[in-house]
Parts: structure tokens; C-alpha cells; sequence
């Protein structure tokens, strides 16, 4: 029972472990690790760690000096390069399992800088996604009430004018009341609440991909890289087709007529959203060869009415921010000329658990 329960809290650990043996072989890694390092436990296990990760001759040093002397080690801002040829920067603390047996295992504990750059991000980004929310909300209220009453006020005037001349400037307060308060709902976003049930990412994708192959030009190419073993999660399809639409519509208006979007899907392990460890999490995203998003408004382009295109409303990141937030996710987008990625990481369980 005590090694159940020990084999739960390593797997569990958002925090890479491996034990390895004196000829550096790996003998033990939880899910955190092989996420960390791109390598699965049945490839690992039993080789040369050397040989599973070359080119990182400082790490490898690293390790071979606590055999060497026994004492343990922390080495901060290690890169390791893996092998996708990715690079990591690591925090890297290393030591014996037991610290008066020489032959003892050395326990490997890997801990992701930028990954927690990245949830550092995140936190301040939530924060100012709901003061943003709160304000919003208020701002809605606010001006939603004194236009329903202007609008009411023009109904009754329009009912005792005899001359239909001055109707039309009566229709038109009314009409531009119903315009500004639809304005209102599209900021705020979706009102409805999310209907769950399984849901299939790739099919979500799919949909997408159809609809705007059928509006973008011909110079335009959408390819698609899935990862074949992701399973449904819980979650309300047409929201999320609305969420990714209005991402690969962007991406479609930045080729400018011409270029590559192309879809991607994966998983990830102990990804952290928020506050709360998922232990798995699908992604998705979309990337495009456009000229980028300028560095002011990198940091903006969820917000409400922000835009680089004269003829946008900026409301459509806004939007998908929202969609995803309520299905529990987390939207993030990382630009460069010719590379924007914009990423979605939806929980397999739903938000209520």
C-alpha cells in the first residue's frame, strides 16, 4: 500500500524526477520528466542517460561530480538541448538517495525555469482577465439600462407622430440603441451557458478548416499535423468552433492572400492552468507565416476593441479568451515575423470536475 501511494505522489509531481544508477542508466521517471525532457519512460529506462540526451555535456558533468564525490548539488539555469533539438533552461538539484551508501541511486530533480516564468505569466494574466471581466460586466450594466430606456422613449414618440417623415429619425434611434446594445453583448461575450458533453478535438479542427477554406483565397494552404491518440474531453463544440474560428480567420487576414496556417494538436502532462495541476491537458494551436503581431500590441490583443486592422472590431480574441476560460483552458500566443502561434490548452476534465 505505502508503494502505491508513493508511485501516486511521483507521478503526480509537477516537479521532473529520475533515479538513476553509477553507469547513469535511468532506473525510475515520473510523467513530469518524460513531458520535460520529450522522452517516454519505455525508451528511457535502462539506457545511458548520455545517450538519450547528447550534447548536454554540462549536465552530464554535473551528474558524474555527485558520483564522484557524494555531495549533492543545485545547479541553476542549466540549457538542455533535447532531442528535437528543443532548448530548456532547467534549475537541476542532484543527490544520493541514501547519502552513506556509495552505490546508492542518484535522484535527478529538474525544475523548469521556463515553465515557471510561464505560470508566472499566467497568474497575472488571470488577475487582469477578471478585473477586466468585473469592469466590463459594470460597464454593460450601465449602459444597456439608459438605453433601454431611450429606446422605449423613441417607440412612444414614434406613436403619436402623424407625419411618417419624422418616423425616420425615430427608426434611427432605435436602430442605432439595438446596434450599440448588441456592441455591448459581443464584448461581454457569450451569455449562454456551456453545454457539455464529449467532444472531439479533431473534428472541432476539422469543422473549422472547412469553413474557412470556403472564404479564403486560393493562395492560401491549411495544413494539418494531429496527434492521433488524443481522446474527446468535455466541452461545448460550437463554442470552441466559434473560439477557433476566430483565431484561423485572423491568421487567414494576416497571409494577406498568401501563405500557411497550419493546425497542430498534442498533449500535454501535469500542465499547470491557473492555480490547479491537470495532469493531462490537450493543446491546439495555430500557426501562420504572416508578418507577426507588432510588439505593442502583443501584450493587449485579448482585450476588448483591440486591433491592428482598420476594418476589425477587436472583439474576436476576446471572445475566444472567453470561450476558453470557461471550458477551464488557457489560450497564450507567441509572434515573430513569420511565425505566429496562437495556443489553446483545454483540460481533460471539465472545469466543474
Amino acid at each position: 500500500m505505502a508503494t502505491e501511494i508513493e508511485d501516486q505522489i511521483l507521478d503526480n509531481l509537477t516537479t521532473a524526477v529520475l533515479a538513476l544508477d553509477r553507469g547513469l542508466r535511468a532506473i525510475a521517471i515520473n510523467p513530469a520528466a518524460e513531458a520535460l525532457l520529450q522522452l517516454s519512460a519505455k525508451k528511457v529506462l535502462g539506457q545511458p542517460l548520455p545517450e538519450c540526451l547528447p550534447n548536454n555535456r554540462p549536465f552530464i558533468q554535473a551528474l558524474e561530480q555527485v558520483l564522484n564525490d557524494g555531495n549533492a548539488l543545485t545547479a541553476r539555469g542549466i540549457q538542455l538541448l533535447l532531442a528535437n533539438n528543443q532548448g530548456v533552461t532547467v534549475d537541476c538539484t542532484v543527490s544520493r538517495l541514501a547519502d552513506d551508501d556509495d552505490n546508492s541511486p542518484l535522484l535527478v530533480e529538474l525544475s523548469h525555469v521556463d515553465r515557471l516564468l510561464r505560470l508566472a505569466k499566467d497568474e497575472k494574466m488571470f488577475r487582469r482577465q477578471n478585473a477586466n471581466r468585473a469592469v466590463l460586466n459594470g460597464l454593460a450594466h450601465e449602459i444597456k439600462n439608459p438605453l433601454g430606456g431611450l429606446r422605449g422613449a423613441a417607440q412612444l414618440l414614434e406613436r403619436e407622430l402623424h407625419d411618417e417623415s419624422l418616423k425616420e429619425y425615430t427608426n434611427i434611434i432605435i436602430h442605432e440603441a439595438d446596434r450599440l446594445r448588441n456592441l455591448v453583448d459581443r464584448m461581454v461575450g457569450p451569455n449562454r451557458p456551456i453545454e457539455r458533453r464529449p467532444t472531439n478535438l479533431h473534428a472541432i479542427l476539422e469543422h473549422v478548416r472547412n469553413l474557412v477554406l470556403a472564404e479564403i483565397p486560393k493562395g492560401i494552404t491549411i495544413e494539418r499535423d494531429y496527434d492521433p491518440s488524443l481522446p474527446d474531453l468535455i466541452g461545448d463544440p460550437a463554442q470552441l468552433i466559434q473560439a477557433i474560428l476566430n483565431i484561423t480567420r485572423n491568421a487567414a487576414e494576416a497571409l494577406g492572400g498568401r501563405g500557411v496556417i497550419q493546425l497542430r494538436t498534442g498533449i500535454e502532462r501535469q500542465f499547470t492552468i491557473g492555480r490547479k495541476c491537470h495532469r493531462l491537458v490537450l493543446r491546439a494551436d495555430v500557426e501562420d507565416n504572416g508578418p507577426g503581431i507588432p510588439d505593442d500590441l502583443i501584450d493587449s490583443i485579448f482585450y476588448p476593441m483591440v486591433t491592428a486592422r482598420p476594418e476589425g472590431t477587436g472583439l474576436g480574441l476576446s471572445i475566444t479568451q472567453d470561450i476558453i476560460n470557461k471550458h477551464g483552458g488557457l489560450i497564450e500566443c507567441t509572434s515573430q515575423p513569420k511565425q505566429t502561434i496562437f495556443s489553446i490548452y483545454l483540460p481533460l476534465e471539465s472545469k466543474d470536475g
